[in-house]
């Protein structure tokens, strides 16, 4: 690769339980230049997360003071907690060739939308609102109340899958896969 080119921005939206991570997950093993975008969140981390490498776990008030210098590209609150991508994060990355993947919800999108920041944007659609409560279920990561919290932010979040450059059904993981990887790999 040529050191003076830019990588590319690639924004995925889905509801909770979707497949999204999965799906990038699956580009990313597959390529040696496309990397996932660090997050900052205020949530704390779940078994096996760790600092650095899936998030950036930060307190309500770090996050705030970063908010208030807009060091995100954006930012939103997602089942009580904020999120964040950092500015300078994506753009080092960017800088150094490297194609960079925004795992954020439609919040985020739509704030990066509302920018110059030069992205493509995909949308994992699930089956159904039924197939996607069923994987909540199934994850066990969440009571009844959050599954119940996330199904009524995918409903939201489903309004506007129109809005994005690229919809991806999500009913069989490796046609999805395959779809999601011409996307990307067309891009590049």
């Amino acid at each position: 690769m040529n050191k003076d080119s830019k990588g590319n921005l690639f924004v995925i939206s889905a509801p909770s339980g979707a497949g999204k991570s999965s799906l990038i997950n699956s580009i990313i093993e597959k390529s040696d230049n496309i990397q996932l975008s660090i997050s900052a969140t205020t949530r704390s981390p779940r078994m096996g997360e760790v600092d650095g490498k899936h998030y950036f776990f930060i307190t309500d008030n770090d996050f705030d003071v970063l908010k208030s210098e807009h060091a995100f590209i954006e930012n939103a609150i997602v089942h009580n907690h904020q999120y964040g991508t950092l500015k300078s994060h994506v753009q080092e990355k960017l800088d150094n060739g490297i194609n960079i993947i925004l795992d954020i919800d439609v919040q985020g999108f739509k704030q990066i939308q509302n920018t110059e920041i030069q992205h493509t944007s995909i949308f994992i659609v699930p089956p159904s609102i039924e197939e996607l409560e069923e994987r909540l279920l199934k994850r066990g990561l969440d009571s009844d109340d959050v599954i119940n919290t996330r199904l009524l932010n995918a409903k939201k979040e489903l309004e506007h899958a129109n809005e994005f450059d690229f919809r991806v059904l999500n009913d069989n993981f490796d046609l999805a896969l395959e779809n999601l990887t011409n996307i990307v790999t067309e891009k590049i």
